[in-house]
């Protein structure tokens, strides 16, 4: 056990992450988003993008939060360079939907932890997903549901859109929005004491 009290800051608004931190033993004492900019810079790489979004989030959570564990993820869904929105309009979302459906696509999930003393450890987890081709109506019935607003790439893979899931290529956890085998390993790798 620690010899002083482990504090754990989780830099995320996502309720998801939170509920998949949970299922592995670990309650964050602190949950507080950044709030950044996060618009793809000029010939950033999704990978690129994924990898600079997280390491911001955590900076920018971690200057408030001084001798605790930081630990931050962000989430882009791409269709070969192009990545795909968090869907805020049904026209983002069906955009989306169209170009997604009856191919495959990479999910790319970041997770970034700070130690206490600085340390920091970034991970990146690719993932494959297929979707089956939508016809026009279980495209519109999945944007009624407004189940995909504010989700990456336009859908949920843990909700109803798991229905259109054919095959799916490393980490589930991490389509949802953080990798769980990855994140216990940095997290461990820190110095962090898992339950």
């Amino acid at each position: 056990m620690p010899s002083t009290p482990q504090r754990l800051v989780l830099a995320s608004a996502s309720p998801r992450r939170l509920e998949l931190l949970r299922q592995i033993g670990v309650v964050p004492d602190h949950v507080e988003a950044a709030e950044l900019d996060e618009t793809a810079h000029p010939k950033e790489s999704p990978r690129q993008l994924a990898r600079r979004l997280a390491a911001a989030k955590a900076d920018a959570v971690r200057a408030r939060h001084q001798g605790a564990f930081v630990l931050a993820a962000d989430t882009v869904v791409c269709v070969g360079r192009r990545v795909l929105p968090k869907v805020e309009t049904e026209a983002e979302g069906r955009g989306c939907l169209a170009l997604l459906s009856g191919r495959p696509h990479r999910v790319l999930t970041a997770v970034c932890v700070v130690a206490p003393d600085g340390r920091t450890s970034t991970r990146i987890v690719e993932s494959r997903v297929w979707l089956k081709r939508l016809s026009d109506g279980e495209t519109e019935n999945y944007l009624q549901s407004g189940e995909g607003m504010g989700k990456a790439g336009g859908y949920a893979i843990q909700g109803r859109a798991g229905g259109f899931v054919t095959h799916l290529q490393g980490s589930y956890s991490g389509v949802v929005g953080l990798p769980l085998h990855e994140t216990a390993n940095l997290l461990r790798g820190l110095g962090y004491v898992l339950p």
